[in-house]
């Protein structure tokens, strides 16, 4: 399911900065904004635009071209919404009244997903940049793209795991890359594009060197798999600026797929045992994560923490043992808890 970068929601609360004349905290979905004061009451309707947004260049984004204007070969031009500080209160994302917005059908219901109706994108820079690699293709079908939903966006994803046994890993602050094998042939990928094997990719050559591919290709023969897929982090110097503190480069296992199905912990754990593979962290392991972490905000304070070798985390991922399928996100269960010190830290 692609990401709700902007849609129509509910604003549940709004209530006073302490100091502040001009502006005052309003409360949508499982996110704290700034806005305004005034400008909303409980229970109105607004366009929600979440952080990693990129705006488009028009009109009503203009007063964020001072802090927030970018240009990239990617995305082009427009405005980027991060998580930033007022008067000591953490905003993130952007609340703008509906009327600012005549495209939108004046019938349009709550959670209505207007990203593509604005021209809103997802804030990317171009992968080659850290990671380096000719670009031959986008993702096969058998590699999905790596995104999970922030519980802020989606904090009805706590319950989804009553009664479930669940695991929390380590958010590895890295970039996404995956290798994969099926009846086309083996595959190496970052976040959106599969790379070719010429010597200018810095995961390939890191692939090449473990003997990935001989590996996953024995591997799979023995299991009689049709396909194998193996998705992580890859963490070194040169990458978003080696937060993890590492001296060599590392790849740290965060998903397993067999035959286009993702596998559970164990299985996973098993998989990457018999490959010599590294996986993420794994900091805990339970049953009914809402008794343990009810709300977005213990769930925040949770995901504070540093890596071994000091950086501040990023955060980290929640899924069930076993894969469950969630209709809330039309997908398998998982959500993701990103640090508000690491973002407030790096700037995101």
């Amino acid at each position: 399911m692609s990401r709700k970068l902007a849609s129509i929601q509910r604003i549940w609360k709004t209530e006073p900065i302490e100091g502040a004349d001009r502006i005052e905290l309003a409360y949508v979905m499982g996110w704290k904004c700034v806005v305004k004061k005034g400008e909303f009451q409980p229970m109105d309707p607004a366009v929600y635009f979440e952080i990693d947004s990129f705006l488009p260049i028009r009109p009503e984004f203009e007063f964020l071209r001072a802090g927030s204007y970018q240009k990239n070969d990617v995305v082009g031009e427009g405005f980027r919404l991060r998580t930033q500080r007022f008067r000591g209160q953490i905003s993130q994302g952007l609340l703008l009244p509906l009327q600012q917005f005549p495209e939108i059908p004046a019938d349009a219901a709550i959670g209505t997903d207007v990203t593509g109706l604005l021209g809103v994108k997802k804030w990317e820079i171009e992968e080659r940049v850290t990671t380096g690699g000719t670009v031959i293709g986008t993702l096969p079908r058998d590699i999905p793209h790596t995104d999970e939903t922030r519980v802020q966006a989606n904090p009805e994803l706590i319950g989804e795991f009553a009664g479930l046994e669940y695991y929390i890993s380590t958010k590895m602050d890295g970039s996404s890359h995956s290798i994969g094998i099926d009846g086309s042939g083996f595959h190496v990928t970052g976040h959106n594009y599969e790379y070719k094997d010429d010597g200018s990719s810095a995961f390939y050559n890191l692939v090449k060197a473990r003997g990935y591919m001989e590996k996953l290709t024995a591997f799979a023969e023995q299991e009689g798999l049709t396909s194998l897929t193996v998705q992580g982090e890859l963490c070194a110097p040169g990458i978003q600026k080696n937060r993890l503190k590492l001296a060599k480069p590392e790849w740290y296992v965060f998903t397993v797929m067999e035959n286009g199905q993702r596998v559970g912990l164990r299985r996973m754990l098993e998989v990457c045992g018999a490959l010599g593979l590294t996986t993420v962290p794994i900091e805990e392991t339970g049953t009914d994560l809402p008794a343990k972490y009810p709300t977005v905000e213990a769930l925040l304070q949770r995901a504070e923490g540093e890596y071994p070798n000091g950086g501040r985390k990023e955060g980290i991922v929640i899924r069930p043992t076993e894969p469950v399928y969630c209709p809330l996100i039309e997908a398998e269960l998982s959500m993701k808890v990103v640090s508000n010190q690491y973002l407030l830290k790096n700037g995101e």
